[in-house]
């Protein structure tokens, strides 16, 4: 699998073209239950205006830039998006500079695998692309870094897809607490769990659903459930409560270095060989928001990233074929 890496600080030809080289797919998906089951232009641009008007003429932008039509401006939107699901683990290291490490378990032929650098607004952002717009994980240049995990629950509704909120997040906030404020009003389509993290190493773990009110919690760990297992099949397929309580036993009874901390993702029972059903560990991400860098890891390699050093250039990555749990 071939991941690259893309700068480019105003929306403008580089994008274009990988939304181009995209689009095709993500129009099969996003319209595979027909165009009408998507909220429409109009629905999707109030929603922008109403819960993230900091972003609507960016949106805009980037539609022209998609080429002005109608389904690619409501794609872009994120807004009342097809059901998706991922795995994903993430976790907040205890020691004394900020590190947040996650894993990210989807399917391998859903993935955009570009690590976008932009400065959309005036606002630095690093990040792991999903649909161009959005996001998986990220940090900006105030130091703030952001990332998601499925929050295990079947249920949807009108709102916004995860990954363009952790976008909104990176473009207009500083701070875990700024953060936290928009987690907590921005309407999520599915059960979402994303952990916050700023250069002072203020944290937070907001667990974001359709049909109730959000949850800010100090929770350090975040895997596939929220406050407890609600969708219990898919909780053992993905070992979501041994998956969680790994992580709480190596942060609370097995004090290590960041380095061990960040290798510990890249072995059972965080990292994932259910390559086959969807869920195996594409990459395991750290981000370190002090030195504003993203260090991109797999078993015997590392890609790193940061505002100061960012080469555009790519890795070719082995990921099984297949594989089970």
């Amino acid at each position: 699998m071939l991941f690259r890496a893309i700068a480019e600080d105003r929306p403008g030809p580089k994008w274009a073209g990988l939304f181009a080289q995209y689009w095709p797919a993500y129009h099969q998906w996003w319209a595979r239950e027909g165009l009408t089951a998507r909220p429409t232009y109009l629905e999707c641009r109030k929603a922008i205006r109403k819960h993230m008007p900091e972003i609507a003429q960016l949106w805009e932008e980037l539609c022209d830039l998609a080429g002005g039509g109608d389904a690619a401006a409501r794609f872009l939107s994120f807004y009342g998006p097809p059901p998706y699901l991922s795995a994903c683990s993430q976790a907040i290291w205890q020691g004394d500079a900020p590190l947040l490490v996650r894993n990210y378990d989807y399917a391998r032929l859903a993935f955009d695998a570009v690590v976008l650098k932009t400065g959309w607004q005036g606002r630095g952002v690093i990040g792991m692309s999903d649909g161009l717009f959005g996001l998986v994980d990220g940090i900006n240049d105030a130091g703030l870094a952001v990332s998601l995990t499925f929050g295990g629950r079947r249920n949807t509704g009108r709102g916004f897809g995860v990954p363009l909120i952790l976008r909104y997040v990176l473009q207009t906030c500083t701070s875990t607490e700024e953060a936290g404020a928009a987690l907590a009003r921005i309407p999520c389509h599915m059960s979402y769990n994303v952990t916050v993290l700023d250069a002072g190493r203020q944290f937070l773990t907001a667990y974001l659903a359709p049909d109730r009110k959000p949850v800010l919690s100090h929770a350090a760990v975040a895997t596939n459930h929220q406050e407890r297992v609600e969708w219990s099949s898919h909780a053992r397929f993905t070992a979501t409560v041994e998956r969680e309580r790994f992580l709480l036993q190596q942060l609370s009874l097995h004090p290590t270095t960041d380095d061990r901390f960040v290798a510990a993702f890249l072995r059972p029972p965080l990292y994932s060989t259910a390559f086959t059903a969807g869920f195996g560990t594409l990459y395991t991400a750290a981000y370190r928001p002090r030195e504003g860098r993203l260090e991109l890891h797999w078993p015997h390699r590392r890609w790193v990233k940061s505002f100061d050093h960012f080469a555009e250039d790519s890795v070719q990555v082995v990921i099984p074929e297949g594989g089970g749990l």
